[in-house]
């Protein structure tokens, strides 16, 4: 994918967003081979301390990233991890002991004030503290005790694409660090990722089905649910179209009744065992006639309404790198159907400065 062209010298709407989404291979390529080691050895030095916990700490695009370190956390390295409220301290002047606790904010600028307040609280109360940013100048790489740079370069439009895909990969890379491993199951992704953008003229196709959407709902399971609420909140903070994000599993707890066969789904189906989970729920959803759409392996595709067929053979926990790209693809041109500017939706601030 290219950046959009100009008209007559000025360029057109979304020209910044599709420049930065068509540089993602390349930051996947640039951390692969500048900030691997880095990465292993800050991993190393915290391994050596053996936290107990882990606790996350973000807002929007990155608490998706979070989410996606959550599981990857769980699931490898067998260790409790737990989403952060910053209020508690914040706002309620909280003090938890964290002795011995493993405390990463993950933020693409680091400038938020509750993030960095809550993490410098939270190495006040005896945690291990690690910044994961894209800029190790900022005011939360500064009070961290350890910190990650995602290496992705200047990011100009509103909506984070590149940032997001480079936090995933550097907390991947820094999760198989905490274990002694290399995590060469990353090596093949930016040219994986290169051919998902290239396929830039299906997903334009598939956005003829949303651009008169009223609503839209989004499930997944395991490694791909952190893919469904970021692909609701992209498309949320783009074409202003309600997108709620549901756990498959916590779909047919109640949710499932809202979906009739005009509600539009779209439905991340990973490769392995999130997939396996996610396939009572693909069964109700047909069984209700919705209108679902598949990002996942052909043979799910084929049995949906529609959908965008993902590279196979890709090992689970890095899928969710790549499962984002049509998505983000997918709100951008949604968007300039609708005659919108994603570059710069209405209300937001690139930093959002929340106490």
């Amino acid at each position: 994918m290219s950046a959009a062209p100009t008209t007559l010298g000025v360029p057109r709407p979304g020209h910044i967003m599709a420049g930065e989404m068509a540089q993602q291979p390349a930051v996947l390529q640039r951390i692969l081979d500048e900030g691997a080691a880095g990465i292993r050895e800050t991993a190393a030095r915290i391994a050596a301390r053996n936290p107990r916990f882990v606790l996350l700490t973000a807002r929007g695009t990155s608490d998706n990233a979070a989410l996606y370190a959550k599981y990857l956390i769980e699931i490898t390295l067998g260790k409790p991890v737990g989403l952060t409220s910053m209020s508690t301290t914040t706002a309620y002047g909280a003090k938890p002991d964290l002795t011995d606790c493993l405390v990463i904010t993950v933020s693409q600028s680091g400038g938020s004030p509750d993030l960095v307040a809550s993490t410098r609280a939270a190495r006040e109360a005896g945690a291990i503290t690690l910044a994961v940013t894209n800029n190790a100048d900022s005011p939360l790489a500064e009070v961290s005790e350890y910190h990650i740079d995602v290496l992705a370069g200047p990011e100009k439009a509103l909506p984070a694409t590149k940032t997001y895909t480079a936090e995933l990969l550097a907390l991947y890379l820094f999760v198989e660090g905490l274990r002694g491993a290399r995590g060469e199951a990353a090596e093949s992704l930016p040219g994986l990722a290169q051919a998902i953008l290239d396929r830039g003229a299906e997903v334009k196709q598939l956005a003829e089905r949303y651009r008169f959407a009223q609503r839209l709902v989004i499930t997944s399971r395991g490694y791909g649910y952190p893919t469904a609420r970021e692909a609701a909140l992209k498309l949320m903070e783009t074409t202003y179209i309600p997108a709620t994000p549901f756990s498959g599993a916590d779909l047919l707890h109640g949710p499932l009744a809202m979906v009739d066969n005009v509600s539009p789904v779209i439905a991340v189906v990973p490769e392995g065992r999130g997939g396996a989970a996610l396939q009572p729920v693909l069964d109700r959803l047909r069984g209700r006639g919705a209108d679902l759409v598949v990002v996942g392996q052909r043979e799910q595709v084929e049995a949906a309404s529609a959908g965008f067929v993902l590279p196979s053979g890709v090992a689970e926990e890095v899928q969710t790198i790549l499962e984002i790209l049509p998505l983000q693809l997918l709100a951008y041109e949604v968007t300039i159907a609708r005659g919108q500017d994603p570059d710069a939706p209405r209300a937001l601030a690139k930093v959002t400065e929340t106490r």
